[in-house]
């Protein structure tokens, strides 16, 4: 799995990110959204260089499987370019990009049921040190089917805000909701996500 090998949209070149990803410097930022308005692909090729590791990652724990992922970032890029000239700047274009992300992922999903059934929304008494125990390819697998299992809001929640590293307000901002229901969605993923893992992924004790 590289972020080399996604399939990039508008005819632009596949090349791999630069490391370390993170959001554009505000003003570049401005420049390169400017440009793309004005219809410049070159422009948004460089805005695909820069979050296209990021997206794919949010696509793929999202989805777990690399063509759909794959198939999704695409689909978050085309998504973008058509709506560049409605884009606000009233967040960051990272933060833009995710929640086109999230939606194309929840829609995803709302076509492809999963087979496990979801855990209720509320369960009290999160333990946030769950994720620091991912010490080995088999306990980051048993993370991955944990999370596949979260309700759909807390899913995403807890993969913008633990594995892209968002503040709450970003999370909120990427998901259209406030900043308590952001911070009360981490709380109850946090706290299913141990019940999952202490009863090892089979349900909650």
């Amino acid at each position: 799995m590289t972020s080399s090998s996604l399939a990039l949209p508008l005819g632009l070149a596949a090349v791999a990110a630069p490391p370390g990803g993170g959001a554009l410097p505000r003003e570049s930022e401005r420049e390169a959204i400017e440009a793309c308005r004005r219809g410049e692909r070159e422009a948004f090729d460089r805005v695909v260089l820069r979050y296209q590791r990021d997206v794919y990652r949010l696509c793929y724990r999202y989805v777990n499987n690399h063509e759909d992922a794959n198939d999704l970032a695409q689909e978050v890029f085309l998504k973008a370019w058509r709506a560049i000239g409605r884009f606000r700047g009233e967040s960051s274009l990272r933060t833009w990009l995710y929640r086109i992300a999230v939606n194309a992922c929840l829609n995803f999903r709302a076509l492809r049921r999963p087979t496990a059934d979801e855990l209720p929304e509320a369960v009290p008494d999160p333990q946030p040190g769950v994720l620091a125990r991912v010490e080995s390819d088999d306990q980051a697998r048993r993370v991955r089917e944990a999370v596949s299992r979260l309700p759909e809001r807390q899913r995403a929640t807890l993969i913008l805000k633990v594995y892209h590293e968002l503040t709450h307000e970003e999370v909120a901002e990427a998901l259209g909701s406030s900043v308590g229901t952001a911070k009360a969605n981490l709380f109850h993923a946090l706290g299913n996500l141990r019940r999952l893992m202490s009863a090892g992924g089979k349900g909650a004790p």
